[in-house]
């Protein structure tokens, strides 16, 4: 179908705030910037019952994260969530609103991550303090009001491709045991040659180029392209892994591979759900306040939580 109109004026909207059209050129740190301007357009997410920041200490190292919890009394089902940006910008204010809604429409604890970002610190560094402080949760559930054995994880964009390497070391590793993964618009495979990329290469928010120069900066070289923690695809098997739901929207150049993997997770016998929002670009989900169809993909999303922890 044609673009969402929505997904138009966002688009607009975030032209007037963009300082530069090519953002391939920018450092990391404007990248950063660049994403933190975002907020500028969009609302707060709603109130839940309590939000702390705290200092996660998991092997050896100090993890900053954000824990909202629900109104009531818990325990309450845990959600890691791993905020996206291309592993280079995005932190725990830009995937505040989204945690927000997620902890409150699924009614669980929401754990935000603030991993360790490339080029300071290259891949696999982010994807093991993800699962470090997954792993410290299972431990520790109970200093959060939370279930130790009620653990989903989730994440969008590379948020989404960590939360996908994490349920592939959780299940390596021997534990924690993930309950189910939510995986929004996920980088799955550094592959800059399928037809969403082809066919969404510039115009619709996330390019091609721009995610060319983000895998550049995450990966330490050529060969950790094929590892499975830095492209789930790539695993020797995708079996034993935990259900998930995995949404992709239809102008975003990481559709195909999204959908792609949720046909390998079926093929391995992993149960899981997938939905293409047709018309929609990279970033609606984080946009339930402007666009008619976050609204329903956050709730697609929230139910599936429910659902999997019940």
């Amino acid at each position: 179908m044609a673009l969402d109109p929505q997904a138009r004026e966002y688009l607009d909207q975030m032209a007037t705030i963009t300082a530069v059209s090519d953002l391939s050129t920018l450092t990391p740190e404007e990248a950063r910037e660049n994403s933190r301007a975002r907020l500028k357009i969009r609302p707060p997410g709603p109130n839940v019952g309590n939000v702390e920041d705290r200092n996660i200490e998991a092997d050896d190292q100090i993890i900053p994260t954000r824990i909202y919890t629900p109104s009531g009394e818990g325990k309450f089902p845990i959600l890691v969530w791993f905020h996206g940006g291309g592993w280079v910008a995005g932190d725990l204010d830009t995937t505040d609103s989204t945690a927000r809604y997620l902890c409150k429409q699924a009614n669980c604890i929401v754990v935000s991550v603030d991993y360790q970002r490339p080029p300071e610190e290259k891949f696999p560094r982010a994807a093991e303090d993800c699962y470090s402080v997954t792993k410290w949760l299972s431990q520790n559930a109970e200093n959060i009001n939370g279930l130790s054995k009620m653990i989903a994880i989730g994440g969008e964009s590379a948020g989404g491709n960590l939360a996908a390497a994490v349920s592939l070391m959780c299940r390596d590793r021997g534990g924690p045991e993930i309950v189910f993964q939510l995986l929004v618009y996920p980088v799955i495979d550094r592959n800059f040659e399928t037809p969403s990329y082809i066919n969404c290469a510039d115009g619709f928010g996330l390019s091609r180029v721009m995610m060319q120069w983000y895998w550049n900066h995450y990966l330490r070289n050529d060969t950790d392209a094929n590892n499975p923690y830095a492209a789930p695809i790539k695993a020797t098997t995708l079996e034993n892994l935990p259900p998930g739901l995995i949404i992709t929207a239809e102008y975003d150049p990481l559709c195909d591979e999204g959908e792609e993997y949720a046909k390998k997770l079926s093929e391995a016998s992993v149960s899981v759900e997938y939905t293409c929002y047709k018309g929609m670009i990279h970033g609606f989900f984080s946009n339930v306040s402007m666009m008619d169809q976050a609204v329903v993909a956050v709730d697609e999303a929230s139910n599936a939580l429910k659902n999997a922890f019940n």
